[in-house]
């Protein structure tokens, strides 16, 4: 809420950036990709926020994006937890440069080898609470591990693996110096590790936290350097190399500017498709959910960044329920909120509230902390005379 009780919006966060620092919409269009009526139509509610527009218009004011979303989201009851954990984040990342004094006796690595694969687990569920809650004593007592044998590669290798989950958590919730931090450490271990491709899993998730800071060609070469290191001799190449072109599809055609057709990015799209296609089942060692079913979600968004809301639209037809039951709940989901914001930018408003609903089934963690999610939300809402249940209840729980 706004400080006279009105309910605050991607929009009216905008507008009070831009005119802190002496803007009009026109002198923000000046420095932003976008026009001065798209700007005008995101400030008075008419259009929805795009991520894009978000990272942009965000780099142009000179603020951070999670302020004009306004997170972090402070959500209702159990979800709300969730913020617990990015202290103790903080606390423990001293301690992978030096090793902890534990005074206590650290888990077997084996026992948390299993808790690092419970929390990859629960982050394919989108389950955020219950990944905050384990996180930062996993990286403690794998920094006392990684420190007391400097030459135990698999402590290392576990180590980096915890410091990636502890920065999909704090992107998700919008702590990107928090995220930023933990990338820096997570490179670091990923190169005691022995294992030349996770340094590739690191970029990986360095690139969502730059498309997020609207630093799209950096991304890309970063992506790109990973792509060329990687070895097709071991057994994960494949799966590393679709993840790295699935991911360098999205934010190649997030970049793409006017009349740039997005050749890059279904390139890139086109390339992954082939890999899956030599053969759809190879076994998953990182779980990046290099599948046949992913593919084709990406398909789907690669259309929504370049805002082609018919090929979207077309593609999700052909993904279909079967295929999106063969993903994990958080793609799924993801998945749904996209087609959701699809359907508002196109004015099918009961498509984009049953799509919403869908993800929201799915989950629900992830819902309340998606800022597209919201401010999908926050659109129908201001749109519709009567909130039909399942949308009442999701603004609810947001403390919309």
């Amino acid at each position: 809420m706004s400080d006279d009780g009105t309910p605050d919006t991607v929009g009216l966060r905008v507008a009070r950036a831009r005119k802190r620092r002496g803007l009009t919409q026109i002198g923000l269009a000046e420095r932003s990709r976008y026009s001065r009526s798209h700007i005008a139509q995101i400030e008075t509610g008419r259009k929805v926020a795009t991520p894009a527009f978000v990272a942009a218009i965000s780099v142009a004011l000179g603020v951070d994006a999670a302020e004009i979303y306004g997170q972090p989201y402070r959500g209702q009851g159990h979800d709300d937890h969730v913020h617990a954990a990015i202290p103790e984040l903080r606390r423990v990342l001293v301690y992978v440069d030096i090793g902890p004094d534990l005074g206590r006796e650290p888990r077997d690595l084996d026992v948390l080898a299993a808790e690092v694969a419970t929390t990859r687990h629960l982050m394919s569920r989108a389950r955020l609470t219950k990944i905050g809650a384990r996180l930062p004593a996993v990286i403690e007592e794998l920094a006392y591990w990684a420190h007391s044998d400097p030459d135990d590669v698999r402590a290392w290798a576990l180590l980096s693996r915890a410091l990636r989950d502890a920065v999909s958590l704090t992107r998700r919730l919008g702590y990107s110096g928090d995220a930023l931090a933990l990338l820096e450490y997570a490179e670091a271990t990923a190169r005691r590790a022995g294992d030349p491709h996770l340094s590739a899993l690191v970029v990986l998730a360095r690139s969502l936290v730059l498309m997020g800071m609207d630093q799209h060609r950096p991304a890309l070469t970063l992506l790109g350097r990973a792509a060329a290191n990687i070895d097709f001799a071991r057994p994960d190449a494949a799966e590393v190399a679709g993840a790295v072109e699935l991911r360098s599809a999205v934010i190649s055609a997030r970049a793409a500017r006017g009349a740039d057709t997005g050749a890059e990015a279904w390139d890139y799209f086109g390339r992954a498709n082939e890999r899956i296609k030599e053969n759809p089942a190879r076994p998953a060692v990182h779980g990046l959910e290099f599948t046949p079913a992913n593919v084709a979600i990406h398909g789907a968004a690669v259309a929504v960044e370049l805002g082609d809301m018919d090929e979207a639209v077309r593609r999700d037809h052909r993904i279909g329920d079967h295929t999106l039951a063969e993903s994990p709940p958080e793609r799924r989901a993801h998945h749904e909120i996209d087609m959701s914001r699809v359907h508002v930018e196109t004015g099918e408003y009961g498509k984009a509230e049953r799509r919403l609903a869908r993800a929201d089934g799915i989950a629900p963690q992830m819902v309340t902390f998606h800022p597209t999610a919201r401010s999908v939300v926050a659109h129908l809402v201001d749109v519709r005379r009567t909130l039909p249940e399942p949308l009442r209840k999701i603004h609810a729980r947001m403390g919309a």
